[in-house]
């Protein structure tokens, strides 16, 4: 079985993070894969490490001329049964032919990009639905879940971050924009003393981010960190993980969170608040509520057992469910379902 896999993501994300991951997991599951991408070095170094050569295409605007090109003739020489294209502009791009086209969602997009594939793939429950709600056969729409790295590390030292090693730490990843709410978790900060946050992420709203800090009175207790790829290591060095998101599909940095062991706090976005059950394998809290979110974190910060009992919890549904063995083998069954009916 062959599957050709395109992907035109933004430099920094986590659904661009979750493709190489599973891109690089089926190749040691020992699928046949080619892989195209927009231009990344980064990301082209992390897959050729994994022993995947990508074809890096611009995947531009509507005079870029080459990327479709590239992509009939990369699907005529390989031959797929199976062209898997990630979000809008990848699909776009996608040309007819004689394989079967699945689009993978990792939101609610806008379905009129999708309509040439033969199927679609949500990562939560609640996007296939969404999916099937606006008309599709649900036969053709899948569950399919993400899956994060449960690689261990040393932590991060506390004193390179001037960060007391007696301190409550807190730490928080994402884009930094205004649907994953770190405003939110800044005025949190700020009913929160003695209490200190590290911020990992990159984005257009790092300069006003960083100007309400300073503007709460908090910047000596927050460390903005960048885009980091040590993310193992700053969940072994923090106390507490907060996912302050306003908008989060699914929330993959919660599942990073539970893989590591370490007890989280999160928005009742839509994702977080499908994955969490509250008090028991995280705590919710309103979105867009910097006090709740305070009275939460000061809530697990000063109950050891509570702290204890959700990261427990946390790490067995991650056992049950969110594991690379698991998905993995749900995207072979998948695709080898999905090949079966394209050769019938």
């Amino acid at each position: 079985m062959k599957v050709l896999q395109a992907m035109a993501g933004a430099e920094f994300g986590g659904a661009e993070a979750f493709f190489v991951r599973l891109v690089c997991a089926l190749a040691r599951a020992g699928l046949e894969q080619r892989v195209l991408i927009r231009e990344n070095k980064a990301r082209a170094q992390m897959l050729r490490e994994a022993g995947i050569e990508p074809l890096e295409l611009p995947f531009g605007g509507m005079f870029d001329r080459r990327t479709p090109r590239a992509m009939k003739h990369e699907i005529k020489t390989f031959q797929p049964q199976i062209v898997m294209t990630w979000m809008n502009r990848a699909t776009r791009f996608c040309p007819d032919g004689d394989f079967a086209q699945v689009g993978r969602l990792g939101g609610y997009y806008d379905l009129k990009y999708y309509r040439t594939c033969d199927h679609l793939i949500g990562n939560t429950q609640d996007i296939v639905n969404h999916i099937v709600g606006q008309g599709w056969d649900k036969s053709r729409v899948h569950y399919l879940p993400n899956f994060v790295s449960e690689e261990r590390a040393e932590p991060v030292s506390r004193r390179s971050l001037y960060t007391p090693d007696n301190a409550a730490l807190i730490l928080a990843l994402g884009r930094l924009h205004e649907n994953k709410g770190f405003d939110v978790l800044l005025r949190a900060m700020a009913r929160v003393p003695n209490t200190y946050l590290w911020l990992a992420g990159e984005g257009p709203l790092r300069e006003s981010l960083e100007k309400q800090a300073e503007d709460l009175g908090i910047k000596p207790r927050v460390r903005f960190l960048g885009w980091r790829e040590d993310t193992p290591a700053l969940f072994a060095a923090c106390d507490l993980f907060v996912c302050p998101s306003r908008h989060e599909p699914l929330g993959n940095v919660v599942l990073e969170a539970w893989a590591q062991g370490v007890p989280v706090i999160a928005a009742d976005s839509m994702g977080p608040g499908t994955l969490i059950d509250h008090m028991d394998s995280g705590v919710l809290v309103p979105v867009d509520d910097a006090d709740a979110l305070a009275r939460a974190v000061r809530g697990v910060i000063g109950d050891y057992e509570l702290a204890e009992h959700i990261a427990r919890r946390g790490r067995e549904v991650y056992e049950e469910r969110f594991t690379e063995a698991q998905v993995v083998q749900r995207y072979l069954d998948f695709f080898q379902s999905v090949a079966n009916k394209q050769a019938n």
